[in-house]
Parts: structure tokens; sequence; C-alpha cells
């Protein structure tokens, strides 16, 4: 078994796979930067949210933030305990009157399939974050439980150290060919010439390799590394009991957990709105004007109290986005029989990972989902044009 990319993904699956007692032979994780230091977990913002619009985004999602508060015991290695600060401030997503229906007809959604997500009039709104200009918004929705953020970089260290202990091989090289024997990979062959031969095949990439590793192997995935801003903050103001915001605008803010003698610290950036340019991207420069000219603003406009604010340091990072649909793409891809994909998470990888670690493990292991059926995340659907649609994408 190879698995090419051994971030966050692709360690959960190689953890999930070993630890799987029907599995009996050899997991070799390929990673073409052992220190992960521009790795999409590396770089996250690392947070977990229910609050999505399509059931399977919130199963995932409500088995995950059952996976990190459980991860001292799942990902131990001997008397080592794995600590991520998972922090369960919840997601507020607020609304105008323009997007309250939405809001609501996606937390009727969210609790019929159990996710603790309250439905706020503006009334509450202010009861709660007296600190929040509510003036032009009709509700909020809020996660009470199982939404926040937590260490994305320990998550990933988690699994591999796991998976290392489940005999897992880790080995430093960049995929260059996939050899195919009809219908099934026998072997990857890495770039400085080694070959390694195997039963299956997971294209686990992300951002920097994922579509050109299903290349190699003749299949065309929608998938584009576009870069993405982190900025972070003080506000001298007590912003009390502060949730991961999202507003209308599309920008977005969360508490840090510290707080210095510059005041309070915070993280916030935004996506492009549909008037911006968004191209495909492989460096890491950050664009201080996208700060200043739309995600302050933004900020400020909600929370009076950001209008003074000291910025701090910044930092970029590249999702693996899925231009068909902004969902994951899983499992067998072009026909061929052990070929699997685990690409296109569009900023939802670390929170996903503990749950498709889990079902591509089933897969591969025995041939179909055993706990959670992922199958609406499968590559036909976008040979069908049928996308599985999310109103929630940030």
């Amino acid at each position: 078994m190879v698995i090419i990319g051994g971030a966050a993904i692709g360690s959960s699956i190689a953890c999930h796979i070993a630890a799987d007692p029907a599995f009996t032979g050899r997991v070799v994780v390929i990673e073409k930067d052992p220190t992960y230091q521009f790795s999409a977990s590396a770089l996250s913002a690392a947070s977990i949210r229910q609050q999505y619009s399509s059931a399977v985004n919130i199963r995932i999602s409500l088995y995950g933030i059952q996976f990190l508060r459980e991860i001292g015991e799942r990902l131990a290695v001997g008397g080592d305990r794995p600590e991520i600060g998972l922090t369960e401030g919840g997601y507020l997503y607020v609304a105008g009157p323009e997007g309250a229906p939405v809001l609501e007809e996606n937390n009727a959604l969210q609790r019929a399939e159990g996710a603790d997500i309250l439905l706020l009039d503006p009334e509450a709104l202010r009861a709660r974050y007296p600190w929040l200009n509510t003036e032009d918004l009709s509700c909020g929705t809020w996660g009470r439980s199982g939404e926040g953020w937590f260490d994305g970089w320990g998550l990933m260290q988690a699994f591999r150290k796991k998976a290392r202990s489940l005999g897992v091989i880790y080995a430093e090289g960049q995929a260059a060919a996939i050899e195919r024997d009809g219908a099934r990979i026998s072997a990857v062959r890495l770039a400085d010439g080694s070959r390694i031969a195997c039963g299956a095949v997971v294209n686990a990439a992300g951002a920097s390799g994922g579509r050109q590793v299903a290349a190699l192997a003749g299949v065309d995935i929608p998938v584009h590394s576009k870069k993405r801003f982190v900025f972070s903050f003080t506000c001298k103001a007590e912003i009390h009991d502060a949730p991961l915001l999202i507003d209308p605008s599309g920008a977005w803010f969360r508490p840090e957990g510290r707080r210095g003698p510059e005041g309070q610290l915070f993280i916030g950036s935004a996506g492009p709105t549909a008037e911006m340019d968004d191209p495909d991207s492989d460096e890491f420069d950050v664009d201080w004007g996208f700060f200043d000219d739309f995600i302050w603003p933004a900020l400020a406009t909600r929370v009076p109290a950001f209008e003074q604010i000291r910025p701090g340091r910044a930092w970029a990072g590249h999702y693996d986005m899925n231009l068909f649909d902004h969902n994951a793409i899983l499992g067998k891809a072009g026909g061929l029989e052990n070929f699997y994909l685990a690409n296109g998470f569009s900023g939802h990888g670390l929170q996903q990972s503990p749950a498709v670690g889990r079902g591509l493990a089933e897969l591969i292991l025995h041939g179909r989902y055993l706990s959670l059926d992922l199958s609406e995340m499968s590559f036909e659907r976008i040979a069908a044009n049928r996308p599985l649609l999310e109103r929630n994408v940030i």
C-alpha cells in the first residue's frame, strides 16, 4: 500500500489502515517535504464545525469532534497521550434579511442530524455578545458545543506518530510516475528512480501535488491550489467569549487564546469575493492590502472595538480547492481498481481527517464504507456532473 502525501489526511489514512486487523501488508507513505512547513496542516487556522448545509459533511464533523475530544486515548503511543488544545468556542454565522432563510434552513438540518447549534435572534445575539454590532442582522447560528479550534500541527504529528508505531514507513521522495497493468496500479516510481511495488495507491498529495499525482494515473480532477491568508492582530478592548465569527461579508475572526501586554490576540481572514481575482498559486507572499482594504473594515463594522487594533504577524497557505463543488473527492477513480483519491478538501481537510481516514481504510480493505457512507463524495459525481452543493463555504 502506497500513500502519496503524509500530512493530516495521508497520515490518518495510513494510521487507520495499519490499525485494521484485516490488513496484513505494509504501508509506505511518500512525502516530498518531511518538514511539512508548507503543508496546509501546518499553516491552517485549524478549526472544526458542524454548520454545513449537507448531511454528509455534518456527519463527518460530528465524528471528527468526538475523535478530537478523545485524541489522547485514540492516538496514544505507549504512555504518550497527544494534546491538541481543543477549544469548543463555537462558530457564529450571522446574517441579514437576505441570508437569514439559508441559515434557518441549514440550522434545521444541523439539529436534525444531532448537531448542537442554536438559532439566535438579534436580541439573543446582543445579550450573548454585547460587543457585536447587530443593527443589520436578522439572526445568527452558534455552535454551543462541538465546534471550535485546535492545534492542527499537533493533530498531524499525532497521526504520524501513531502510524509509525503501527509499522507505517515514511519515505522522503516525490512521485514521478505511476505504472499500470491494465486497470490496476502496479508500482510508483519516485523522482530519484526508485520503484515501490504496491497493491493499491492513495493520492493524498494536497494542494501542492494532488492534481499532478492524479494525472500520473491518467485521471483529471478539478483541484487547484488557491492561496489564502491568515492575519493576527491585538485589540485592547475585552471581547468576552468570542466564537469563530463569520460575517456576511465573508470575513471571519476568532480569539487565539492569549492576552499579552498589547491586548487580546485574534486571528482572521476571508476568502475572495466574486469580484476578486483568485488565481492558482504556489507562492507564500502575504498581501497586506487585502487586510487593510477588505478584512479590517468588515470586522470593524461588525465589532466596533476592532476599529483600534494592532496588526501582528501574518502567513499564507494553500487550499486544495475543488472548483467543481468545494467538497472532497474520495474513493476510486478513472476506472482503476486500486487507485484511490483523497483530494480537494477546499479548506476542510484537518477537521475531516479522522472520518476520511477511517472511511478510506474501510473502503480499501473491506470494499465498502462500514461506519459512515462517504459515497456522495465519490469521483463519479464529477463525471456525472452531479455536484454536492454546500452553501456554507468559507
